[in-house]
C-alpha cells in the first residue's frame, strides 16, 4: 500500500516530525538510562526549542501587530520560566540563584555576544551600518531601566539582608517590570511603529495561510510541552556535569539561556548578513526585554505561591561587568551607525563576562 502523494500529508508529517522526536526521547530517556540516550535528548531539546519558536512566529505573522510580539516572547518566555522552574524543583539549594544566573546570562549573551557579534560581522561585510536610533534607544531605557531594578537594586533595599527581595518589593517590582514591557509593547508597535521598523522590513515576508496558522497553533502547545518535560529529565545530569568539572553553579544559568535564545541568534545573524541592522537590532533587545519582563514575574510568583527564596541581586563582580557593558553598548548605538570597532569590543567583554563567570 503506498503512501498518499498530496502535498499537505507531507507537510503536516514534515511539521510533526520533531515534537514527535522530542516526546520519543523524552519517554526513552524516562525508560532507559544511556549516554547515547542523554545526547539524543540534548539534540531533541535543542530541536524542540526552535520548532516552538518556528510554530510562535507564523502565528506572530498571521496575527499581525502588538499581539504577534506578545505571541513571540510570551512563547520563549514559556520555555525559559519552564526550564528555570524544571530545574528549581529538582535542583538542590543553589536552585535559589538559578532565575538570576539565567536572566543575567540572557542580558549578557543579548548585550555583548549577539549584538557583539552581529556589529562584528556587519562589519566585515559592509564596513558601516546604519539604524534608527530613536527605536533602539528607546528599547536600552527600557532594558537599563529593568535590568538595575531588578539584578541591582536588591542588593541595597533594608528590608531583607542580601540579594533579595521581600515578599512586597518582590510583587512591587514584578509589575512596574510588566508595565515598562507593555508601555514598550505599545510605542513599539502601535504608538510610534516607524521609528522601530524600517519600511522595507514592514513589507517583508509572505503572510501565512489559515492552514499552517491552524497547525502551529495545534503544535506549538505540544512542542512547548516537550521542551518543558524534556528540560526537567535533564535537570539532575546538567546539575551531575557542573558538578564534576567543578564549575560554578552559575554556569547551569548561561546552559538555559544559550538554550532559549539560539532560535533569536540565528535571526539576528541572518538579519545582519542581509544588511539588516535596525532588524537585528530590534530582535535581540527585544529577546532581552521579553527575557527579563517576563520571566522574573512569572518566577517572583512561583516564588510567593510556593514559598520559596528568589535571588535577584547580581555580586560585586557581576555588577562592575554589567554595568561596563550597559555603558558601552548605550554610547555605540547612540549614533545610529556602527562599525566593526564596536562588535569587536562588545565580544570582549562577552569574553571576560564568560571568564570571570568560570573563574570568579
Amino acid at each position: 500500500m503506498s503512501l498518499p502523494m498530496n502535498p499537505r500529508f507531507w507537510s503536516v508529517l514534515k511539521a510533526l516530525a520533531i515534537p514527535l522526536l522530542a516526546w520519543a526521547a523524552f519517554f526513552l530517556k524516562h525508560t532507559f538510562d544511556s549516554g547515547l540516550l542523554l545526547l539524543v535528548a540534548v539534540v531533541a531539546l535543542f530541536a524542540a526549542v526552535m520548532n516552538a519558536v518556528h510554530h510562535a512566529e507564523i502565528i506572530s505573522h498571521r496575527v499581525g501587530e502588538p499581539f504577534g510580539a506578545l505571541v513571540l516572547a510570551i512563547s520563549v518566555t514559556v520555555i525559559e520560566v519552564s526550564i528555570i522552574l524544571s530545574f528549581m524543583l529538582t535542583g538542590q539549594a543553589e536552585s535559589t540563584f538559578l532565575a538570576r544566573d539565567t536572566v543575567f546570562a540572557a542580558v549578557m549573551i543579548i548585550l555583548t555576544g549577539m549584538t557583539g557579534l552581529t556589529l562584528f560581522i556587519g562589519g566585515l561585510r559592509f564596513r558601516e551600518q546604519e539604524f534608527l536610533s530613536t527605536g533602539v534607544t528607546s528599547a536600552l531605557i527600557v532594558l537599563v531601566t529593568i535590568s538595575v531594578m531588578v539584578l541591582i537594586l536588591p542588593n541595597y533595599t533594608q528590608t531583607r539582608e542580601g540579594p533579595f527581595y521581600s515578599t512586597a518589593q518582590l510583587v512591587f517590582v514584578s509589575v512596574i517590570t510588566l508595565l515598562l514591557y507593555g508601555s514598550f509593547l505599545f510605542v513599539q508597535n502601535v504608538r510610534h511603529r516607524a521609528d522601530y521598523v524600517l519600511p522595507q522590513e514592514a513589507t517583508d515576508g509572505v503572510r501565512p495561510s489559515a492552514q499552517q496558522t491552524t497547525l502551529s497553533a495545534l503544535l506549538l502547545p505540544v512542542s512547548l510541552l516537550a521542551v518543558v518535560m524534556l528540560a526537567e529529565s535533564m535537570a539532575a545530569d546538567l546539575d551531575h556535569a557542573i558538578e564534576a568539572v567543578g564549575a560554578p553553579v552559575a554556569l547551569s544559568g548561561i546552559v538555559i539561556a544559550c538554550v532559549v535564545l539560539l532560535p533569536e541568534g540565528i535571526s539576528a545573524v541572518k538579519a545582519a548578513l542581509n544588511n539588516q541592522l535596525q532588524k537585528s537590532l530590534i530582535l535581540s533587545l527585544g529577546s532581552a526585554l521579553a527575557s527579563i519582563s517576563l520571566t522574573i514575574p512569572a518566577v517572583s510568583f512561583f516564588a510567593v505561591a510556593t514559598g520559596r527564596q528568589v535571588a535577584f541581586g547580581i555580586d560585586a563582580e557581576s555588577t562592575v561587568v554589567f554595568l561596563l557593558s550597559l555603558f558601552v553598548i548605550v554610547l555605540s548605538l547612540s549614533k545610529g551607525k556602527t562599525t566593526i570597532l564596536q562588535g569587536l569590543v562588545l565580544l570582549l567583554l562577552f569574553a571576560v563576562y564568560l571568564f570571570l563567570t568560570i573563574v570568579p
